[in-house]
């Protein structure tokens, strides 16, 4: 289960870093500005210049310019160890670059206090070129209903199994979990027969709370509510594997690296992916992979997807500048030739009615992305971004693995995890 900091991190790092911009399909060219723009803005990316992708920006920053005389882009790019906590330190220090690659947690912080630009205000248009839902990840209620960024792209997948380890275990790898009932009952059967392997090997994120289909905030996004009743029945099936030895003592710790590398060391069967795990499955667990199983992404809900966008400097100085490049970097062409090279999906409105994202051409990794495409239009950004990954999802974690352990009820530990989510939302509100 992905939690959304590292899962952010992966989308940045991993499915960005298989890139191949080597010249992207559709009409990229910006439309001139007659002359209305000018000056020069700076633009910073999360882990993106390499040699796989630097060309790509590189020409999509001159092919701006052309079309705009008298603009300068300057291109930034920082690594991803470290990259909300040097954003934080940016915006303190007022130097934050113009345009900048966030998701919704690192921006909910930084339109807190007052750094970032409300596009729907400053850019009224805008709304209607993107996807509904991928506008209001970034709209924050908690914050008066501002928008914080332009969507730039999505990501979501299907779920992966070990068949091998499903029929080792006494499962039906023809019958492959779709709900988080299902996964529990077949964790519990795995458990029972198999003392060596797992079908889950970490705790819930708070997204997978969202799945479950438990309410995470109040409508006004002022107050966390994942400690109710549905909140505690998720929890307690993960107290009950655990007390069957359906999670080992280390899962409580685990982060998402420790899962992605017991799946491919063959002692996991179970592991929620995105649209590009089957080729590095393919590539670094060919055994594993020759044994796949694959299904819808776990939820009794909708299934979670995260979302990157570009926000705006609200203290930059060439505003109309910035504006224009993070819309034409975000704009309906350059995702939809993005979301084909990174497999990642456009946030674009009717970019994913593209034949790229609907055909079939019996390949199993275009069976991966048509479903995970289709997955898009039903699913929710579920993590909240007023959520801190590095302080409430590490309060949540240590608080579940109490309850596991025994030393509280589940539902002192979400009481205890809910009230410190919303005494540190109230100090910064």
């Amino acid at each position: 289960m992905t939690t959304i900091g590292k899962g952010r991190a992966l989308i940045a790092g991993l499915a960005l870093g298989s890139l191949l911009l080597s010249g992207c399909g559709g009409d990229t060219t910006p439309q001139s500005s007659g002359g209305s723009l000018s000056g020069t803005i700076k633009f910073q990316t999360w882990n993106l210049k390499n040699e796989k992708f630097t060309s790509y920006f590189t020409e999509l920053i001159a092919a701006f310019e052309k079309a705009n005389p008298g603009t300068k882009i300057t291109w930034v790019d920082q690594p991803a160890e470290g990259y909300q906590d040097k954003l934080s330190a940016d915006a303190a220090a007022g130097a934050l670059p113009d345009v900048v690659d966030m998701g919704p947690e690192a921006a909910y912080t930084l339109a807190q206090a007052g750094v970032l630009l409300d596009v729907a205000k400053a850019d009224p248009q805008a709304k209607g070129l993107y996807l509904d839902k991928a506008w209001q990840a970034m709209t924050f209620s908690g914050l008066g209903g501002g928008t914080y960024g332009y969507p730039w792209y999505l990501n979501t997948g299907p779920s992966f199994f070990n068949k091998a380890l499903f029929e080792k275990c006494g499962l039906d790898p023809g019958k492959l979990p779709a709900t988080y009932d299902e996964l529990f009952n077949q964790a519990e059967t795995m458990a029972k027969n198999c003392s060596d392997v797992s079908m889950i090997v970490r705790m819930p994120a708070i997204e997978n709370f969202g799945e479950y289909g438990v309410p995470l905030m109040d409508a006004a996004g002022k107050k966390f509510t994942y400690n109710d009743a549905k909140g505690t029945e998720f929890v307690e099936r993960f107290r009950k594997l655990y007390a069957s030895r359906g999670l080992t003592p280390e899962s409580l710790n685990n982060l998402q690296t420790k899962e992605v590398e017991e799946f491919k060391a063959g002692r996991l069967a179970y592991l929620s992916g995105s649209s590009y795990t089957l080729n590095d499955l393919k590539d670094t667990a060919p055994d594993i992979y020759k044994d796949l199983g694959i299904g819808p992404r776990i939820s009794t809900a909708a299934p979670n997807m995260y979302i990157e966008s570009l926000v705006v400097n609200a203290a930059g100085e060439n505003q109309p500048l910035a504006m224009a490049f993070a819309k034409y970097v975000t704009n309906a062409a350059n995702q939809l030739a993005f979301g084909k090279k990174a497999d990642v999906f456009p946030s674009t409105a009717g970019s994913m009615d593209d034949a790229y994202f609907t055909k079939d051409d019996g390949d199993p990794a275009t069976k991966v992305r048509l479903a995970s495409a289709a997955q898009v239009k039903k699913a929710v950004v579920w993590w909240p971004p007023a959520f801190s990954g590095s302080a409430d999802a590490e309060t949540l974690r240590e608080q579940i693995a109490q309850a596991l352990l025994g030393k509280k009820t589940v539902q002192q530990a979400l009481d205890e995890s809910v009230k410190y989510s919303n005494e540190r939302l109230a100090a910064h509100g």
